[in-house]
C-alpha cells in the first residue's frame, strides 16, 4: 500500500461523512412517509452516528496531524564531516594525519597508495606514512570522521571563508528533509537542478518506493520538485530524466509547477543503441530529459566531435571551413527571384538548376564568389556548388538540439562502465553517464554558466562527478547533493572522493594521479523514523485526565490534544532547555542498513547555521577560558541585590570553567542579493547554572574580542542562554536568543 501523510485528513473525512450520511444513510421517501415521532426519532439516530463518527475522526486526525507536523519540522544534523585534500591542510597537521591508521587504510582502499613506490623520483609508501609522502601528494583526501572531533574542530577553524571554499555538500537525507533544512540558505541561489527520479517502473533499484500508483508517484514527485522550485535563481533552469511510463504525466506537472511557458525542451537522450528483440513491442532507445528553466538564451559549447566537421581540402588561407547545400529547397517558380545562372569557374559552363531556385539571390551569390566561398569540388566536378562557411567566423557555440546521441552524451551501459572502472567492480544498478550530466549543466555558455548545481536524487553521485570534472577545466561549479540510501557511504562519497583524487580509472586503481584541490561537506540527518523513535511520554501525565474521565474537557484532551501536549520536551520536538550545554543534546539515531539504534550527539551549531541561512566565513573551535570574577556593587540594581559579578581578567586556558564556540558569517536579507549581506555572529556557550557569572563571562567575552552589541559590525549576534546584554534600541535587535530563533525556523512550516 502506498503511504503518504494526509495533509488534512480531519477535514477530508469529515466532508466524506457528511457525503456518505446525505447519500447513503438519510432516505428522503422514507422520511415523507414516516410520521412526526417517528422522523424526530430517526434524526436522533443521526446526530448520535454523526457525532460518534466525527469523535473517532478527531482521533485520527490528531494522530495524522501529529504526524504531518513532525514530518515537516526542519530535522536535526546528527553529524557534520569534511572530505579535504591536503593542499588546503596547514602542514602543522600533517604528523596526526600520517600517523592515523584509518586514514592511510583508507587511502590504501580507495587510492591504492600501496602501490607507489619509492624512487629517486618520489617518496614510496609505508606504514605508518612519512610526512614526505604527504607532502607529494597533495591531493590525498582526508575525511574528518576518521579523526578525533577535536583534530576536526581544530583544523575547521583554520580554514578561511569556510563555504566559499567548500565545492560541495552531501546530505544524506530523505530528499524532502534535506531540501527543507537547506532552502533558507539558498533561497534564489541555485542555477542548475537536475534530477533523475524513480522511474516509477518497479525495477530500477531506487532505495526510494518504486512501482507506485500514478497519482501516488506524481504526489511523491510533486511535494519534492515544489520543495526545490524556491532555490531556483532568477536566470536559472531546471531538468528530469523520465521514461515513458510516467513522462505525459510528470510533463503535466511540471508545467503546473513551473508553467507551461517555462518549458524549453524535451530533449531524447539516446541511452542505448543496439535493440533487443525480446522486448514483445517496441523497444525503447531513449530517455526524455525534460528542461523548465528562465534562461534567455541557450547556447551550448561546440563539442570535439563538432568540430571533426571542419576540414580545409582546398587549403583555403581562412582555415577549415564546412559546406551547405547551395540548393534551395523552394523550387523556381515558387522564387523565382532566386533562379538564374551561375558559372562553374572550373568548366565555365553556365548552370541552373532544372526544378529549383538557390538559397540567395544574385547580388549574394556574387559576393560569395569575389569572396571565394564556393566550393566545387576539388576537381571542380561538383554538380552543383556548396558554401563555405569557416571556423574561424562561426560563434563558439551553437543553439542546442533536443536529440542527444550516445556518441556525445554516452548511454547507460556508459556510466555502468565508469563506475565498475572505479570501483573494480558493479556497485550501482543504471547510473547516469558523467557526459550526459555535463552537457546538460553547460547548456548556457561563457559567463552565463550556473554556479550551483542540486541534485537531489543523487543517487550513484554522477552530478557530484560530472561537476568535479568540469573543475580540471577551470569550470567551477558548487553542487549539493541529496542521498538517503545506504549507498550514500559505499558508493556516492567514495566515487567523488575517488573522481577527486583522479580523472582516470581502471579496475578500481587511478591510471593517474593528477588530482585537484577540493573540499566537501557531508552531513547526515535525523530521519523521521528518529524523529517518532525520540518521542517520550512522561511517567506522570502532564494533566491528569483519564479514559473514564466524562467531562466535555476530558473528551477534547484526549481526542484532540493529548499527544502533542504530553510529548512536548521530547529530544526530537526540541528541548530548548538542553541547549545549557550545546555538546551535550543527544538523539537515538537509527544506524544506516540495521534496526540498531545508537545516541548521538547532535550538530546544534551546523542545524542552526542551516535554519537562519549562514554563509559561514569562519566556524571557530571550542575555547575554554579562565575568567577572574570579582562581586562589585552595582547603584542600578535593587538595594537588597546591588552586587553584581565582574570580570577583572580573561584567559584561554584549557582547563578553564567557561565555554564558548564562536560562528561568523552573513546571511541575505534579500534571498539571492548578495548586495544585501548582514554580517552575523553566533555565541554558543556551556551555562554553568550560575546566570550571574555567566553574565559576567559573556561581557569578557565580548570585551576581549572588541565586540559591543550596542555599536556592532554585525547585524544580528545569537547568543544562547538567557543574558543581560543591550536590550533597548537597535541593540534589542541586533542581540537575540539562539533557542528563541531556533524553534521559530524549525517548527515555521510544521
Amino acid at each position: 500500500m502506498d503511504y503518504f501523510i494526509h495533509k488534512n485528513l480531519g477535514g477530508f473525512l469529515r466532508r466524506e461523512l457528511d457525503f456518505y450520511i446525505k447519500n447513503e444513510i438519510i432516505r428522503l421517501d422514507d422520511i415523507e412517509a414516516a410520521d412526526a415521532p417517528r422522523v424526530d426519532e430517526y434524526l436522533k439516530k443521526l446526530r448520535v452516528l454523526r457525532k460518534i463518527a466525527r469523535r473517532i475522526i478527531d482521533f485520527l486526525a490528531q494522530l495524522e496531524d501529529f504526524q504531518k507536523k513532525l514530518w515537516l519540522k526542519k530535522k536535526f544534523v546528527v553529524e557534520t564531516q569534511y572530505c579535504i585534500t591536503l593542499d588546503r591542510i596547514p602542514e602543522s597537521f600533517y604528523p596526526e594525519i600520517a600517523a592515523n591508521e584509518q586514514q592511510r587504510e583508507e587511502w590504501v582502499k580507495l587510492f591504492a597508495i600501496d602501490q607507489i613506490e619509492d624512487n629517486i623520483a618520489q617518496t614510496g609508501y609505508s606504514a605508518p606514512l612519512t610526512i614526505n609522502f604527504l607532502k607529494e601528494n597533495q591531493f590525498l583526501v582526508i575525511d574528518t570522521s576518521l579523526f578525533p572531533e577535536q583534530f576536526k574542530h581544530e583544523l575547521i577553524s583554520k580554514l578561511d571563508k569556510l563555504d566559499e571554499n567548500t565545492t560541495g555538500n552531501l546530505l544524506h537525507s530523505d530528499n524532502q528533509q534535506g531540501l527543507n533544512l537547506i532552502s533558507e540558505k539558498f533561497k534564489k541561489d541555485i542555477d542548475c537542478i537536475f534530477i533523475d527520479p524513480p522511474y516509477n517502473t518497479g525495477n530500477d533499484g531506487f532505495i526510494y518506493k518504486d512501482a507506485y500508483c500514478h497519482s501516488s508517484w506524481l504526489s511523491f514527485a510533486r511535494s519534492r520538485i515544489e520543495a526545490a522550485k524556491p532555490l531556483l535563481s532568477e536566470s536559472s533552469y531546471f531538468g528530469a530524466t523520465i521514461d515513458l511510463v510516467e513522462s505525459s504525466r510528470l510533463k503535466l506537472l511540471l508545467d503546473e509547477i513551473f508553467s507551461e511557458e517555462s518549458f524549453l525542451a524535451d530533449i531524447a537522450w539516446e541511452k542505448r543503441y543496439t535493440r533487443s528483440n525480446n522486448a514483445k513491442k517496441f523497444y525503447s532507445l531513449k530517455d526524455q530529459l525534460l528542461v523548465y528553466g528562465n534562461v534567455e538564451t541557450f547556447k551550448e559549447r561546440r563539442t570535439e566531435s563538432s568540430l571533426d566537421n571542419y576540414s580545409n581540402p582546398d587549403k583555403d588561407p581562412r582555415g577549415d571551413w564546412i559546406s551547405s547545400s547551395y540548393v534551395n529547397p523552394a523550387t523556381r517558380e515558387a522564387r523565382p527571384n532566386l533562379s538564374y545562372e551561375i558559372v562553374n569557374p572550373y568548366t565555365q559552363e553556365k548552370i541552373s538548376h532544372p526544378t529549383h531556385a538557390w538559397k540567395y539571390d544574385k547580388q549574394v551569390h556574387l559576393q560569395h564568389v569575389q569572396d571565394n566561398r564556393l566550393y566545387w569540388g576539388e576537381a571542380g566536378d561538383y554538380t552543383y556548388p556548396r558554401l563555405k562557411s569557416f571556423l574561424s567566423e562561426a560563434s563558439e557555440n551553437m543553439v542546442p538540439v533536443d536529440i542527444w546521441k550516445h556518441q556525445e552524451t554516452g548511454t547507460t551501459d556508459a556510466g555502468g562502465a565508469e563506475l565498475k572502472s572505479m570501483f573494480g567492480k558493479s556497485v550501482f544498478d543504471n547510473p547516469k553517464p558523467t557526459s550526459l550530466i555535463s552537457r546538460f549543466v553547460r547548456l548556457v555558455a561563457d559567463n552565463k554558466e550556473p554556479r550551483h548545481v542540486i541534485d537531489f536524487f543523487a543517487g550513484s553521485g554522477s552530478t557530484g562527478h560530472a561537476l568535479i570534472n568540469l573543475s580540471r577545466q577551470a569550470c567551477n561549479k558548487k553542487y549539493t547533493l541529496i542521498e538517503m540510501g545506504a549507498h550514500f557511504d559505499s558508493v556516492l562519497k567514495p566515487r567523488l572522493q575517488k573522481s577527486i583524487y583522479s580523472k582516470d580509472w581502471n579496475e578500481g586503481k587511478p591510471v593517474s594521479r593528477e588530482g585537484i584541490s577540493h573540499c566537501l561537506k557531508y552531513i547526515r540527518l535525523e530521519s523521521f523514523e528518529d524523529t517518532l523513535n525520540n518521542l517520550q511520554l512522561p511517567d506522570t501525565p502532564r494533566l491528569n485526565v483519564s479514559a473514564t474521565d466524562s467531562s466535555e474537557m476530558a473528551r477534547d484532551y484526549l481526542l484532540k490534544y493529548w499527544l502533542e501536549f504530553e510529548t512536548t520536551g521530547s529530544p526530537s520536538l526540541l528541548n530548548v532547555r538542553e541547549f545549557s550545554d550545546p555538546t551535550a543534546y543527544t538523539l537515538k539515531v537509527k544506524q544506516p542498513g540495521s534496526d540498531a539504534q545508537v545516541e548521538k550527539t547532535i550538530d546544534l551549531v551546523e542545524t542552526f547555521n542551516w535554519l537562519i541561512g549562514l554563509h559561514v566565513a569562519h566556524l571557530d573551535q571550542p575555547r575554554r577560558y579562565a575568567i577572574e570574577l570579582v562581586r562589585e556593587t552595582d547603584p542600578e540594581l535593587p538595594q537588597d541585590q546591588d552586587t553584581r559579578w565582574r570580570a577583572t581578567s580573561i584567559k584561554e586556558r584549557e582547563d578553564g570553567e567557561f565555554w564558548f564556540r564562536a560562528v561568523e558569517g552573513h546571511v541575505l536579507r534579500v534571498p539571492g542579493d548578495e548586495l544585501s549581506r548582514e554580517r552575523v555572529l553566533v555565541i554558543w556557550r556551556k551555562l554553568t547554572g550560575n546566570s550571574g557569572r555567566d553574565q559576567a563571562a559573556l561581557e569578557a567575552w565580548l570585551g576581549k574580542r572588541g565586540i559591543n552589541p550596542r555599536e556592532s559590525e554585525f547585524a544580528r549576534i545569537y547568543v544562547n542562554g538567557n543574558h543581560a546584554l543591550p536590550s533597548d534600541g537597535e541593540a534589542a535587535l541586533r542581540v537575540q536568543l539562539i533557542e528563541q530563533t531556533f524553534a521559530q525556523r524549525m517548527w515555521e512550516d510544521a
